[in-house]
């Protein structure tokens, strides 16, 4: 018994040496794929936290703090007690009551008969269309034009569909007070002189994020014909379509002539209906791009909420029977963010601060290069000045906000890390808040 007691013994020994070795082994070889390589941080996930940690008034983060529509709820909850069918799949590529809702509503305002089948993806969220979009269209090597200031994801998901991320920065114009998010344009030379041979398409966002600039027909006109001219395609993220002030008018660039064909156009039901945890967005484009984009989805993703599709086909119903009158909810929505788009104004004015008043979107940005503070913590020194800021901020004074160079690539921060981005799709207590802590501050200076 005591040589079998040893052996066992000796056998277990060997089994376990045998298993660290296997385990050095497939631990020394490469876990992650390279195409995560530099794309890890991301500034959402940073600051949500330390508002969190903090219990900071948040003017950070873009969603509403107050409830969709009643019109748009009452859809929801008739979905989910509509029966079976409401819980299971439906079709992967957009419920059909969805995409025909899409396709006639958008149908008259781009002027090309939409196919609710072939020329619309549904996919989860703004953020799915985009890696669809990427993912499908973009190829190794290829060169993509990000307009900055951009929504941070464009750079990593070109960078993970292995392309090559371009960028042309919106500027100030120069020799003018800066007051307006219409002050800052796109440069039509230094945007041509970024076209090669590998460029494969051009990126914006408008309404944008996190400036607020809606782009005027003649600047889009500008990049539809370099398009054209270069046989490039056009990613335009129109989610904040709504959202427009001050007489503003959103203009979509696959309505302009030869860039139905070349143009992929992302939507958000969130941002549209104030619900931005449904998690519903589409891709309309042409029947030929889309086919691609439904071989990523249905390779990931593969189906959305069928209970959320189906109360923002009742959503996108209603609004073309109410289409340009004023109990249209997009008539009410931006008339309500309007007001709190000038409270906000009023609020960092009275304060000393500077805000660039947006035509459009959920966001302001203001400059803060006069604003005077220690921000000596030896631990983030290498950290651009506004992330320094909005960390100072959120920890000394309870009040969360993004910093704007976050929506800038590595070669154009620094010239702009001294604005701060602010949320104003807040209710008008939050909004009071975040007076109240910046006229303190201001009291105390």
């Amino acid at each position: 018994m005591g040589v079998i007691k040893n052996l066992a013994a000796s056998l277990i020994v060997i089994r376990q040496s045998s298993f660290r070795n296997n385990h050095k082994i497939i631990m020394s070889r490469r876990l992650h794929a390279r195409r995560t390589d530099g794309v890890d941080k991301n500034v959402w996930v940073e600051f949500t936290q330390l508002a969190a940690d903090y219990k900071a008034v948040n003017l950070g983060q873009g969603f509403p703090d107050f409830s969709p529509p009643q019109f748009i709820q009452d859809a929801f909850c008739k979905a989910i007690s509509g029966g079976p069918q409401m819980h299971q799949y439906t079709r992967g590529f957009g419920h059909p009551p969805l995409v025909k809702n899409l396709a006639k509503f958008f149908s008259r305002i781009v002027g090309h008969d939409i196919d609710p089948l072939e020329d619309i993806l549904v996919t989860v969220g703004a953020y799915q269309a985009l890696f669809c979009a990427f993912q499908a269209l973009v190829d190794e090597g290829d060169e993509v034009i990000i307009v900055e200031p951009f929504f941070d994801c464009y750079q990593p998901m070109v960078v993970m569909a292995g392309g090559k991320a371009v960028y042309v920065p919106l500027r100030p114009r120069e020799g003018s007070t800066v007051l307006s998010s219409g002050d800052w344009i796109l440069s039509a030379e230094e945007l041509a002189s970024k076209i090669t041979s590998r460029t494969k398409a051009i990126v914006i966002n408008t309404p944008n994020n996190p400036l607020g600039k809606v782009y005027k027909t003649e600047e889009l006109q500008m990049i539809a014909d370099l398009c054209i001219r270069h046989n490039l395609l056009c990613i335009s993220d129109e989610v904040y379509e709504w959202l427009t002030y001050d007489g503003a008018k959103h203009v979509k660039i696959a309505s302009l002539p030869g860039m139905w064909e070349r143009t992929v156009t992302i939507g958000s039901a969130g941002k549209t209906f104030s619900a931005t945890g449904w998690k519903v967005g589409w891709v309309i484009s042409s029947g030929h791009l889309i086919k691609h984009m439904k071989t990523i989805h249905q390779n990931s993703i593969y189906h959305c909420a069928t209970a959320a599709q189906e109360a923002v086909a009742h959503g996108f119903e209603r609004e073309y029977e109410m289409f340009g009158n004023p109990e249209s909810y997009f008539k009410q929505l931006p008339a309500m963010l309007h007001h709190k788009r000038k409270k906000l104004a009023s609020c960092l004015q009275s304060v000393g601060l500077q805000p660039i008043m947006p035509e459009g979107g959920y966001f302001m940005i203001t400059d803060i290069s006069s604003v005077k503070v220690n921000l000596n913590d030896q631990s983030n020194t290498d950290e651009p000045f506004d992330f320094r800021f909005v960390k100072w901020l959120i920890k000394e004074k309870g009040l969360a906000t993004i910093p704007v160079s976050a929506f800038y690539s590595p070669e154009h921060r620094k010239e702009f890390d001294k604005y701060i981005r602010f949320c104003f799709v807040k209710e008008d207590s939050t909004l009071d808040a975040a007076e109240d802590i910046l006229r303190k501050w201001s009291q105390q200076e």
